[in-house]
């Protein structure tokens, strides 16, 4: 019955209902119902609680009796354990098997626990001495790394001190000149230096050696000195060539570095036998190539008589003519016009500053002779060049630089400088060739600046006392030709000739030759008053400053200012004597159109209306004559001229204006030009009269149609054009 109700109400799990009831009745039976505490709110609040369980309502909502649903309950759960009984009863073998199983696998796991912890203990042991090996091994890889530095400083050591039998049989029987000889030496010095060092810190090994090298370094001493110094004395043989031993010396260099190096003493010997060996060749071929050389000088040199301004005797009394130069008169004696014309002398500044040196023999054989300048250079040319290749080997072969390389220059070429500066100052001292003076001072300066440009500053002294010497001569005699022109008399100085040297950067020699220049200008208009007619003094002062320009512009820039002001003043006679010339032909023309234009400026050429007989005789005057004239013009100035090309210039015919006709503008003349044209200036003069005829009163004239086309003129003009 109770199955069948239970089945009625169809409840989900019976078990859960079943264990809420017996959880409800152990609550109720906790209670304590004696107790006063015992409430009645509380018996209804717990049951109040249990008829909410979902089981509960849906039972009693069924109608189901709670009751017998219990006990059918506890009747199936013991049919359920009487079952579960008999399945355990019925296993029970395969239970104590499988307790017996998991007893032994508890063994076993207890065993494994004991292993894993014996394991887990020598790990920890293993771990401690890989620790330890590691140690190990990091000291002995530093040992190991401690012997080999001390293997490698051992052997090297050893190789340093022991001295192999290569190297005494080298030092001891080959010659100094092998390759071996020189190889072994150097490490001979080598270990010589290394037991010295080490003899400082109290090595014993070097006591084993020391006896051994001490005996091969004074055999290769000896062998050394004996030599160097048979090389040293090559240098005393007659007519021989010192380069070659010399350049034999700089592949023994190591010799000289050993003697240093090993015996002081010994090095100080050998240098002190080349030194005195050197000086004295030196200045033996020295002496002898300057007192040869200058025997090749010109016999004729300049004297204190040989001055711009001084009379010469030979030309006392005779007049210059008016159209010559005082530039241009013939020397009277040989070779006197080296003395103030420079013409090629200037060459030994460029093209001959560094020619090989002059051959005394040679040049005499030919019977060649010399300017002073072209001796002075040659003789400083060879000086050069000897103590150029002296000093660098110095340097190279004694080690030495600084004032120690220029201390022991001096040694060897001090007595030959001081010969020099003698010889110098005695020839500087008489000597009154400014030219000569002022180039050989500036072949010095050419010559220091390549020694500069080399790097060798050996000669740096000697040049500057060169300059101090030469320079206050060159002043000297520039002041007696500036005196001698200043003073000198109309007679007595056309003999002699003027020239100027290259362009001077120095300020001290610029301001000399200025004033030189000025006096010289002075001079020429003293002689040029001594003519009585203006056209003489202009045609002698053309002349003269027209040779001045050309040796100006020829010897310095064009745009000089020594050249401007010459050029000024050329421009300016050229001008007047253009004026000069033209006039006694053709100045009525010249006249009326100077006035006719002044009052066209005013505005007042009407008041030539009436001049129309002067106009038609100005213009049937030139129609006769002008072809006459222009033939007439250039006779006088071809005869006034000597130079002929000057003499063209005047006379030249501007071709500018030719090129410009369709204007006819006439510019004057610029800075670069020369000279204006005679007939440049006659054609400007024609073509403003032209103008002039076209205006105002002098329109309406008939003689206008008399008027020559200027073409015409032109073409006329062309026949003295310059063919070059």
């Amino acid at each position: 019955m109770a199955t069948s109700v239970a089945e009625d109400i169809s409840l989900p799990c019976s078990k859960s209902f079943q264990s809420t009831i017996e959880e409800s009745i152990l609550q109720l039976g906790e209670l304590d119902l004696t107790s006063e505490d015992f409430l009645l709110d509380e018996v209804d609040s717990h049951i109040q609680q249990n008829l909410e369980d979902e089981i509960v309502k849906e039972a009693l909502n069924k109608g189901v009796d709670l009751r017998q649903y219990s006990k059918q309950v506890e009747r199936e759960l013991l049919e359920v354990e009487n079952a579960s009984i008999q399945d355990y009863i019925k296993e029970s073998q395969n239970i104590a098997s499988l307790h017996s199983q998991i007893a032994a696998c508890d063994g076993i796991l207890e065993r494994m626990e004991q292993m894993l912890n014996g394991f887990q203990s020598d790990l920890s042991s293993i771990s401690t001495e890989i620790q330890s090996l590691q140690d190990q091994s990091i000291a002995m890889n530093i040992k190991l790394k401690n012997r080999q530095a001390i293997r490698g400083e051992l052997s090297q050591y050893v190789d340093e001190m022991v001295i192999p039998e290569s190297m005494i049989s080298h030092i001891l029987e080959t010659p100094v000149t092998e390759d071996e000889f020189k190889e072994q030496l150097h490490e001979l010095n080598h270990k010589i230096k290394f037991v010295k060092e080490q003899a400082f810190r109290d090595a014993r090994a070097c006591g084993d050696v020391k006896d051994i090298l001490e005996r091969l370094k004074v055999k290769a001493l000896a062998k050394i000195r004996e030599f160097l110094l048979q090389r040293i004395y090559a240098f005393r043989k007659p007519m021989a060539n010192y380069q070659i031993p010399q350049n034999t010396l700089l592949k023994f260099r190591i010799f000289n570095e050993f003697l240093m190096t090993n015996e002081r003493h010994v090095a100080k010997e050998v240098r002190d036998e080349y030194v005195d060996t050197m000086s004295k060749v030196y200045y033996s071929y020295f002496k002898s190539y300057s007192s040869r050389l200058m025997k090749l000088q010109f016999e004729e040199v300049a004297t204190r008589d040989d001055l711009m301004g001084v009379e010469d005797t030979a030309k006392k009394d005779i007049l210059v003519p008016y159209n010559s130069s005082f530039f241009s008169s013939k020397p009277q004696l040989k070779n006197r016009s080296t003395v103030f014309t420079l013409g090629n002398r200037g060459d030994v500044l460029t093209t001959g500053l560094e020619e090989p040196v002059i051959i005394p023999h040679a040049a005499a054989k030919n019977e060649t002779r010399y300017t002073f300048e072209m001796l002075f250079r040659s003789l400083h040319f060879a000086l050069m060049d000897n103590c150029c290749r002296e000093y660098l080997f110095l340097c190279d072969f004694f080690i030495v630089s600084g004032t120690g390389a220029q201390s022991l220059f001096d040694a060897i070429f001090g007595k030959t400088l001081t010969m020099f500066m003698k010889q110098m100052e005695e020839y500087v001292g008489d000597s009154y060739d400014s030219i000569a003076m002022f180039l050989s001072v500036h072949i010095v300066y050419r010559y220091r600046a390549i020694m500069a440009k080399r790097g060798i500053p050996c000669l740096d002294r000697y040049w500057e006392a060169l300059l101090n010497t030469m320079w206050p001569r060159f002043e000297y005699i520039l002041h007696l030709n500036i005196q001698s022109v200043h003073h000198a008399t109309l007679r007595g100085v056309f003999g002699s000739h003027c020239g100027r040297g290259p362009d001077v950067p120095s300020e001290r020699v610029g301001r000399v030759l200025g004033q030189l220049q000025a006096e010289v200008e002075n001079f020429v208009l003293k002689m040029a008053a001594q003519f009585q007619q203006r056209r003489e003094q202009l045609i002698f002062l053309i002349n003269n400053y027209d040779m001045m320009l050309a040796v100006l512009v020829e010897r310095t820039s064009e745009d000089s200012k020594e050249a401007e002001v010459i050029r000024d003043l050329l421009t300016a006679r050229t001008g007047e004597y253009v004026e000069e010339v033209l006039a006694p032909h053709f100045g009525g023309m010249i006249t009326f159109v100077r006035d006719c234009e002044n009052l066209v400026d005013k505005g007042q050429l009407d008041t030539f209306a009436n001049q129309e007989k002067r106009v038609q005789q100005i213009i049937r005057g030139f129609n006769n004559d002008w072809k006459k004239a222009l033939e007439t013009i250039n006779q006088e100035v071809m005869r006034a001229f000597t130079n002929f090309k000057n003499g063209t210039q005047i006379l030249q015919f501007n071709n500018y204006a030719e090129q410009q006709l369709g204007v006819l503008m006439f510019p004057a003349a610029s800075d670069r030009r020369l000279l204006q044209g005679a007939l440049t200036q006659l054609i400007q003069y024609y073509h403003r009269f032209q103008k002039v005829m076209s205006q105002g009163p002098f329109r309406s004239m008939q003689v206008r149609n008399e008027l020559i086309n200027i073409h015409h003129v032109m073409v006329e003009v062309k026949r003295y054009k310059p063919t070059f």
